[in-house]
């Protein structure tokens, strides 16, 4: 992998984490309910904090310290700042990831494919549920529905999104990512 795809990666990152930040820091109640109907706020903000050291370690063995989760802000800031340093370092960045079920990458590569691409689609069920701006790029939710709706029956028998909602043909790129991952892209935090 090239110090200009690293970096690609790496910037990418970056920006996501910085505007799940953004999010984060406007959230006022952090039991507010979500459109993942099982979590609350603060149950987005662990699930980004609480998933990715065990894919990481399983994969290259490199090991994430813990963070508590009592503060959310804080929790993000400390997670967002780990994994932004092995992906500024050239050494780690361009170590391998390896795994049976996705084969060897790098360890770039599947920050970015699995834990970045995460963060871009969780800042919508953070900012929706905290009533905040929850536009994401329309280019980047048209490339990555583009390439999960590719791989559909794969993603619907992992479990880890909900059964696709229907939408109108007109709807937007981010309208249909988020149905597609299993959320209402009409939902709303308040009484149904």
């Amino acid at each position: 992998m090239s110090r200009a795809e690293m970096s690609g990666e790496a910037e990418r990152h970056r920006r996501y984490a910085a505007r799940f930040a953004e999010v984060v820091a406007g959230v006022t109640d952090w039991d507010a309910p979500t459109p993942v109907k099982e979590w609350a706020a603060r149950d987005v903000v662990a699930h980004l904090i609480d998933w990715f050291p065990g894919f990481l370690e399983a994969g290259t063995g490199i090991a994430l310290a813990g963070v508590p989760d009592a503060d959310p802000a804080g929790a993000w800031d400390a997670r967002r700042a780990d994994i932004q340093a092995l992906l500024d370092d050239p050494a780690t960045a361009g170590g391998s990831y390896r795994s049976r079920m996705f084969g060897e990458l790098s360890v770039a590569e599947a920050i970015d494919r699995f834990y970045t691409t995460d963060i871009f689609m969780h800042t919508w069920d953070l900012a929706r549920s905290a009533g905040l701006d929850d536009t994401l790029d329309e280019a980047v939710c048209a490339e990555l529905l583009a390439g999960m709706e590719q791989l559909s029956e794969v993603i619907r028998s992992s479990g880890q999104f909900g059964d696709q909602q229907d939408v109108p043909a007109e709807a937007s790129a981010q309208q249909r990512l988020i149905a597609f991952i299993g959320r209402d892209p009409r939902w709303r935090p308040g009484p149904d």
